[in-house]
């Protein structure tokens, strides 16, 4: 798979956290696009084939493991990351029901999204 295949959308309403992923990921090689939310995920899964969403719990419209049906609706391929900086059972239960790749705690550090990441890509 091309550096060019690799294509990762990132959805996070912190305009800080996407910045910091992004850089990350693209200094990594991969193809990285972003959005704030449920919004500009449909749009920009509609307009482009990416492998993997990386996504947020907490978009402003809609939670993100609530929003994982509609954004499989319109690509049934792609390997979804779900995000969230702290969890507990509860959450992490609604989000493990979710048809999703990996459930990811932002405090864990970023090698352990690259090797999800990577997973992904090779599922």
């Amino acid at each position: 798979m091309t550096d060019k295949e690799k294509r990762v959308l990132i959805v996070d309403p912190d305009i800080t956290e996407r910045t910091v992923m992004a850089a990350f990921l693209k200094g990594e090689n991969f193809n990285v696009e972003t959005g704030r939310g449920l919004k500009d995920a449909v749009k920009k899964i509609r307009e482009g084939c990416f492998n993997c969403l990386i996504m947020d719990v907490d978009l402003p419209e809609i939670k993100g493991y609530e929003a994982v049906s509609i954004l499989k609706s319109i690509d049934p391929k792609i390997n979804i990351i779900m995000t969230e900086k702290k969890t507990t059972k509860m959450l992490e239960a609604k989000v493990r029901e979710q048809d999703i790749f990996f459930y990811f705690i932002k405090s864990f550090g970023k090698e352990e999204l690259k090797l999800a990441i990577n997973n992904a890509f090779g599922k």
